[in-house]
This record gives C-alpha cells, structure tokens and sequence, in this order.
C-alpha cells in the first residue's frame, strides 16, 4: 500500500538537493520558488518518510541562491536497466532477455537539470535515453513485486546519457555510462503522487525542441515491480537507491545515420507526471569547470 506523503495545504510532493556548506540537503518545492529544507542526505535517507510527513519548521530557501544537486545519499546504489522496452530491443537489434539486465553507474556520475555534460575526446557524440528512475524508501530482501514496488519512495525523469563508442568495446557497459555528469535527475516525486508506474506514463526525449524519442512505461518488458524484486534477491536494496528502469525506442546510435549530441546541442527527457530535465552538450574542453 502506498504511503501517502502529499505536501503540506495539499502541495505536489517534489524534493530536490542543493548544496550547503560540505554537504548534500534535501529539500521540498514549495511556491514562489522557496524550498523547505528537510535536512542532510544522510540523515533524510535513514527514514525518508517522517521527514517529509511534517513541516520541518525550517526558514524557507530561494532555490536561485542554491547550487542544486542529486538528492542522494553518497552510498546510494545507482543501477540501470538495459534492453526493457521491446521496441528498444529491437532497433539494437538484440534479443528479449529472459531476466532484467542489470548495469550499474555510480553517483558521481549523477547531475540535475541544466548542468551541462561534455562529449567525452573519443567519443563522435553522445547518445539520449529517458527513463523512469525509482528510489527505495526502504530496505528491500527478498521481496515479491507487491512489496517491492510498495517499498519505492519516489520516482524521477532520468536520463542515461551515454558515450556509445566507450560502451560497446568490450560485453561490460560500465565506462560508456558513467561519463561525467551523463545521468542527470530530476526532481524526486513521491510514489503516492504517480501511482501505478506502469499505467502508461508518456516518456519524451526532445533534442534541440525536435522529439526524437516518444514511448510509454506500459511497455516495458519487466515492470518495476518485478525489477525491484529480482534485484532484491540477490542483495538488499536500501533506501536512496536509484534504479533506471530502462529506455524506450528512438535513440540515436540506431538511427540511419547515427544521430549523436555534439557541442551546442540540448537533450530534453520528459516523464509525465514527473517533470523534465534539460541537459546542455558542450566539448570536452569546455568542461573543467562543469563537473558537480
């Protein structure tokens, strides 16, 4: 059963991170563009739901005075699934997995709405792919998909950019998706708000205003459900965990010819009911100071 956590006066329940002093804080979207502080990560992510079932009493922040940031906690586990849409599977060509195949990134690769990312210097371009991320409110061992899917916190616009050539030099995906800044999030809706995940929320990705990508979560070959318990029995997820739950068709690498994010370029992923994140492309050269 879903917890409900709608905001205080009935406000959508939408959380981001920004910096403060040497930590990482997670705080709430109130209007005006205030934000409710509801304390460091590490300290949300023990027991997410009390921290944001009460006002936290806290003076409200402008967010235009705040380095925003991933809302994660630094040990958070954050994996990706591959080949999840049939359509996707498809125009790789590959073959429908029998399991849910699982990748991983790390969170330094993690960045929010408007942080540029760079082409990595062997890379002809960048490649798009929105997804619905979920994050674990809880610890999660063994679960089935009922319980596993109850124990989702909230859900969030991903997209997982990614460097292909990197990617596909050897059977392991780790270096093409984990470029800097390539997985940007957007802002953490509570699972209350978006119900059932895979009742056919749209999912857009938009280059330069142009969609280029337009696909639903009910196609996803394992639902979440199902990701979250298979993950969980081989180890326990915990709460601040992010799982990508894979990309629908429509990327670039599969187009004839390739289309790849270059200098200059702006990808926009969509999820409805969850918000958009727009990431800038800029060269490798221009990046020195564009890493969180």
């Amino acid at each position: 059963m879903l917890v409900a956590l709608t905001g205080q006066e009935g406000r959508p329940m939408r959380l981001i991170g920004y910096h403060q002093g040497d930590a990482v804080h997670v705080g709430r979207r109130l209007d005006d563009g205030l934000i409710e502080p509801l304390g460091d990560v590490l300290s949300f992510w023990r027991d997410p739901y009390p921290a944001v079932s009460k006002a936290s009493g806290g003076v409200p922040l402008k967010q235009d005075d705040l380095r925003l940031a991933p809302p994660v906690p630094p040990s958070a586990r954050v994996l990706c699934v591959g080949l999840n849409y049939r359509a996707h599977v498809d125009e790789g060509p590959f073959t429908v997995p029998d399991h849910p195949t699982i990748f991983g990134r790390w969170t330094q690769s993690l960045s929010v709405d408007g942080t540029p990312v760079s082409v990595p210097v062997d890379e002809d371009g960048l490649d798009w792919e929105v997804e619905l991320a979920a994050v674990i409110g809880r610890p999660l061992r063994m679960a089935d998909e009922a319980e596993a899917l109850d124990g989702v916190f909230a859900y969030a616009t991903f997209n997982d950019i990614t460097a292909r050539r990197a990617q596909k030099l050897t059977t392991q995906w780790t270096l093409g998706k984990n470029a800097d800044n390539s997985g940007p999030l957007g802002d953490l809706v509570t699972a209350d708000e978006v119900g059932d995940p895979n009742a056919g929320l749209r999912m857009t990705t938009k280059i330069n205003g142009k969609i280029t990508q337009d696909g639903s979560t009910d196609q996803m070959i394992f639902s979440v459900g199902a990701i979250l318990s298979f993950i969980s029995r081989t180890f326990t997820l915990r709460p601040g965990d992010v799982i990508a739950t894979g990309t629908p068709s429509g990327v670039g690498y599969a187009r004839t010819p390739p289309w790849l994010l270059h200098d200059g370029d702006v990808v926009e992923v969509e999820v409805e009911k969850l918000g958009s994140v727009r990431t800038p492309v800029i060269n490798a050269e221009n990046a020195e100071d564009s890493h969180e």
